[in-house]
């Protein structure tokens, strides 16, 4: 993960333990944490990069020294968020090997982790949701965080039990990401208490991926199955470089 994408550097760890945060890593983070404040209390259009800096209390020029726009903001924001996911669902996947409890685990504690910007997310969405702009979360600049959300992915499989089929283990990580949107996108416009409908659909959703991933190891479905990887790979080609694959994990054999 970046720097620029979690609003922090490394600040290392020297013999006594870890070593105090530098200044340059406080005015980081106080940026990202004061930009992340206004974007929830005005939105991402009604603020900007002046505001910022003038409520961390930096000059607007030491703001773009260290985040060139309000995108780059964003950037720190999707990074943070995943981070924060990561070490959230650290737990189950280190204990946890069935295939669908370590799917659940992940896609409840993204939610989970997420919460707190329910609102802004929304806001969000209205930037995020252009093809063009560069805050899409399939656009090149979100490509460290989807890379790292992707191999998530491919470690909620390897870590499990389940039988993949061949044809289907590589592709399986990124598909399981854009299923992984789909809830989000879902979140995003949830407006029951505690998204109540969207852990919802996670329950009911995760358990049909997980049994079309089991069919998938059927010799009967191998045909299906790779005209199916086929497909999403023409699409891709199609889209441009911005959708290419994230590796995903070793293959798998089913016999």
């Amino acid at each position: 993960m970046t720097d620029e994408q979690t609003g922090q550097t490394g600040a290392g760890v020297g013999p006594g333990g870890p070593a105090k945060p530098k200044k340059a890593d406080l005015t980081r983070r106080t940026i990202v944490e004061t930009a992340l404040r206004l974007f929830r209390e005005h939105g991402y259009e009604g603020t900007t990069m002046r505001a910022i800096a003038s409520e961390a209390g930096v000059s607007i020029g030491n703001a773009y020294y260290y985040f060139e726009s309000k995108e780059h903001l964003i950037q720190a924001y999707y990074g943070r968020s995943n981070a924060e996911h990561l070490v959230a669902c650290v737990d189950a996947l280190e204990t946890e090997r069935d295939l669908k409890q370590r799917l659940l685990a992940v896609l409840y504690t993204k939610i989970e982790t997420a919460q707190p910007y329910h609102r802004f997310a929304g806001q969000l969405f209205k930037t995020a949701a252009d093809p063009a702009s560069p805050l899409s979360p399939f656009s090149s600049e979100s490509m460290p965080t989807r890379r790292e959300a992707t191999e998530l992915m491919a470690l909620v499989v390897e870590g499990s039990d389940a039988r993949v089929s061949p044809e289907l283990a590589d592709e399986l990580p990124n598909l399981l990401w854009l299923y992984l949107m789909g809830i989000i996108l879902f979140w995003i416009h949830d407006d029951s208490a505690g998204c109540a409908r969207t852990f919802k659909l996670i329950d009911r959703t995760a358990d049909i991926v997980v049994n079309l991933i089991n069919l998938s190891s059927l010799t009967l479905m191998r045909p299906l199955v790779r005209r199916a990887v086929q497909l999403t790979g023409e699409l891709r080609a199609l889209a441009g470089p911005g959708a290419e694959p994230v590796p995903g994990g070793q293959e798998r054999s089913s016999e």
